[in-house]
């Protein structure tokens, strides 16, 4: 399948789903944009956390760079 046919596949997916978010389409009586508001509110304390267990990793693996670069120097 060629580049100019994905992009073209992709374009009509991502017109669908903007088209049904905001659209006034309805599933089972209420609108897809409360559902995206849901996953969103359920979503964020998670990528919150989670971004904050990486910065705690990464200035763990600093620490011990930086000490471990001063125990070299002290042996050499």
């Amino acid at each position: 399948m060629s580049a100019i046919i994905k992009i073209l596949v992709g374009a009509i997916l991502l017109v669908a789903a903007v088209a049904y978010i905001y659209g006034d389409m309805s599933v089972l009586g209420h609108s897809a944009r409360d559902d995206l508001i849901t996953v969103i509110n359920g979503i964020m304390p998670a990528f919150v956390g989670l971004i904050g267990f990486f910065i705690i990793w990464l200035e763990l693996d600093e620490l011990k760079l930086k000490r471990s670069m001063e125990t070299s120097k002290k042996k050499k």
